[in-house]
């Protein structure tokens, strides 16, 4: 559900995967990753998502349906 999410998100702001990566401090590889659900996402990076995108983990995990702003 993660992956999901963030991919919705990210094409929100019509942003590239690369572009999203430099803003996380990571690699164009791991945002895919990250998509695919391939990596699990640290609380780090958890947090780093939550932040930039202005949504609760709640949402990114999948917990909450709704598009929360934090």
């Amino acid at each position: 559900m993660y992956g999901q999410r963030i991919r919705e998100l990210r094409l929100e702001k019509g942003l590239k995967q690369s572009e999203l990566a430099q803003v996380l401090h990571t690699s164009q590889m791991n945002v895919c990753k990250y998509e695919t659900e391939q990596l699990d996402l640290s609380t780090a990076m958890l947090i780093k998502l939550c932040k930039f995108f202005e949504v609760s983990a709640d949402y990114i995990l999948g917990i909450e349906e709704s598009f929360p702003k934090i």
